[in-house]
């Protein structure tokens, strides 16, 4: 049974290469901050730590887990199945812990309708431009020009999401991101004042979509 003392939960959803991923590392070196890791059926990317980034599993696995309903959620995104599974986020939760999640718009979407009895704040990650954008994913893991083009097209439908999150934040400068989230999030625990401008995001979004 959630009490006052219980964590909160913190999602941080972007298009692919907007930069979530690193802001939630840095979001969980505080104290307190656990990373929720999530399963998924794609391949490990260089430098991936089973078991630390993600549990990387066969398709048949992944469905068992949905099967047995221990999802709580789940999305297939570019092929492969991505999925948190719920008793440790509820086991962190009680415990205290603040939990992080790494995930997209449809797994933020499904939590948000579980309506768990928990704190739940919600962030959409925006790249500074598109220009930008395709610069990072053209400089990451992406040789393939078929696949930072798939990204890219991805980008303007991900982008259309914007609306259903608490806030919206520009990583231009990713120290300012970090701090810029971490501000706000205390500013929702304690409930005090929040600097966040709601105009300039839709300005921002209005032209990275037109």
């Amino acid at each position: 049974m959630p009490t006052d003392n219980d964590g909160i939960m913190v999602i941080l959803s972007s298009p692919s290469g907007a930069g979530k991923t690193t802001l939630v590392n840095l979001l969980s070196s505080q104290d307190n901050y656990e990373v929720s890791i999530s399963h998924t059926t794609r391949k490990p990317r260089y430098g991936e730590i089973p078991n630390k980034d993600y549990y990387f599993v066969d398709d048949k696995e992944f469905k068992r887990l949905i099967h047995n309903q221990e999802f709580l959620e789940y999305a297939k995104v570019f092929n492969n199945y991505y999925g948190t599974t719920r008793t440790p986020i509820i086991n962190n939760l009680n415990k205290g812990k603040n939990v992080l999640f790494d995930i997209d718009w449809q797994g933020a979407d499904q939590i948000k309708n579980k309506q768990l009895d928990y704190k739940l704040i919600t962030f959409f990650i925006l790249p500074p431009s598109k220009e930008i954008l395709f610069q990072r994913l053209s400089n990451r893991d992406m040789k393939d020009k078929l696949i930072v083009e798939e990204r890219m097209k991805q980008f303007e439908r991900d982008v259309l999401h914007w609306i259903n999150y608490d806030y919206v934040v520009i990583n231009d400068e990713l120290n300012k991101c970090y701090l810029k989230i971490k501000n706000l999030i205390n500013a929702e625990i304690i409930n005090g004042s929040k600097d966040y401008d709601s105009n300039y995001i839709r300005n921002h979004i209005d032209k990275l979509t037109n």
